[in-house]
């Protein structure tokens, strides 16, 4: 149970510290929310000691029950309890200011020149590399999550359900829930912390115990809700009226408001979706440029899910109305980042302070425990998807029955490849290198293997 001790009304930290902090996790957020959970995990609990093991734990579990990136909610979520909704504002924007930037120019740079082999001996390097940040999160995760051998039972049958049986993400967090609760109830201890490596340091300046000072009401709800509300569909909205209903710039902003509310899971649950709309229905896409496009976010700091900035700046680039095609893609990439991101600050800034207060409940502290070891499960499921399509050039589907199972097709190994994830998982997982040291290195050994033709 949580204590009687509340987090003082002022920021816990200078808010201008946080926001260099903020800004250089930010700049290492590769690799999908495995990496980036396991950035912030390395610098705010383990180095900087500014929030408690199980409150990060905690506030990872509820953000990953939300729609969105939880990665970028997760900080939204740090932000609030360090510097309340500045502190948020601040967390959560600077998370995807480089992503966004990076993924502008770089689909203007797919739109004007289109494939270069520098290119794509730069992704021959960087993809290796995600693999093994891949890798390194989810022995991280699995260290301070599973605290029970039940849990880590959770974790595999999340795995598998996820890998072997296509089941839909939402079904495995749900069931996650309900078996941690009812761990819960037969194992009394099951949820009691494990010791990490430094747990004898200094206390967390949020600890797990403390309670955050700004309570819920009904009366702040719906000023929050208000504003969020207005905040997210004005940019639509004014699209609507200056560019009329027909413009691409209405679509996408109304297409991808929807996406945003039914991205539970991360990017890979909804991408399906969303290159099917964006081929088939909109045509804002030819066939396998959402590939290319998922290349591109992935290379990029920032969720994954950023790839909807590509599909926005290239279908508004082919079919912009009467804007000029470079100012329509551009509008386009920022009016789809706007309605993406801006419902997960509602979602944190409207939800937080009941679920502060929802922490001593041993029923639903189980059943996010639950969850967190499903979590586990789930980036070793993305870790396998990023390894099957990062070494091998082609996979094929084994169906039977329920069982769906991607194999590869061996005969299409890549050996450089295969020996790029092997530096990557050298440089992180012995010599415990940065993400970025390790995405510097692998590049530049990409187009060193492209230049001497051996890709």
């Amino acid at each position: 149970m949580p204590q009687e001790q509340e987090q003082h009304s002022h920021d816990v930290i200078p808010l201008r510290e946080a926001t260099r902090t903020w800004f250089a996790i930010s700049l290492q957020t590769f690799g999908g929310p495995a990496g980036q959970i396991a950035v912030m995990q390395r610098m705010l609990v383990e180095e900087r000691r500014w929030i408690g093991q199980q409150r990060f734990l905690f506030a990872l579990s509820y953000c990953t029950l939300l729609p969105g990136p939880e990665a970028q909610q997760l900080a939204t979520y740090v932000g609030w309890l360090l510097n309340g909704v500045k502190g948020a504002l601040v967390a959560g924007t600077l998370f995807v200011l480089p992503g966004v930037v990076a993924l502008l120019v770089l689909s203007g740079v797919y739109v004007a020149y289109g494939e270069t082999p520098f290119v794509e001996w730069l992704f021959l390097g960087l993809a290796p590399a995600v693999v093994a940040i891949v890798l390194q999160a989810v022995v991280r995760v699995a260290r301070t999550g599973l605290t029970h051998p039940a849990m880590a039972g959770v974790a595999l049958a999340s795995f598998v359900a996820l890998t072997l049986f296509a089941v839909p993400f939402p079904a495995v967090v749900a069931a996650a829930a309900l078996a941690g609760w009812a761990l819960g109830r037969a194992l009394p201890g099951l949820h009691r912390p494990r010791p990490t490596p430094h747990a004898d340091g200094p206390a967390p300046l949020v600890s797990d115990d403390a309670l955050h000072t700004e309570r819920p009401s009904g009366r702040r709800s719906a000023l929050v809700l208000a504003v969020g509300l207005t905040v997210w569909w004005a940019p639509v909205v004014a699209a609507g009226v200056l560019l009329g209903r027909s413009s691409v710039l209405v679509d996408q902003g109304l297409f991808f408001s929807g996406a945003a509310l039914v991205t539970f899971g991360g990017a890979y649950a909804v991408l399906a979706y969303v290159a099917q709309q964006a081929v088939e229905v909109y045509g804002w896409l030819a066939p396998g440029e959402m590939v290319r496009g998922l290349a591109l976010a992935e290379s990029t700091p920032g969720p994954l899910i950023m790839v909807v900035q590509f599909v926005a700046f290239v279908g508004a680039y082919r079919s912009p109305g009467d804007l000029d095609p470079w100012l329509a893609a551009a509008l386009a990439a920022l009016l789809t980042t706007w309605v993406t991101f801006v419902p997960c600050f509602l979602f944190i800034l409207l939800g937080a302070p009941y679920v502060e207060r929802l922490r001593g409940n041993r029923a639903l502290a189980s059943a996010l425990g639950g969850i967190t070891a499903a979590v586990v499960g789930v980036i070793a499921s993305l870790a396998l998807f990023f390894a099957l399509h990062t070494l091998f050039d082609a996979t094929t589907l084994l169906t039977a029955g329920p069982l769906r199972l991607e194999l590869p097709v061996w005969g299409s190994l890549r050996w450089p490849a295969v020996a790029l994830t092997a530096l990557g998982c050298l440089l992180v997982l012995r010599w415990r290198w940065s993400v970025l040291r390790t995405l510097g290195v692998c590049a530049l050994a990409g187009i060193a293997l492209g230049a001497l033709g051996a890709a």
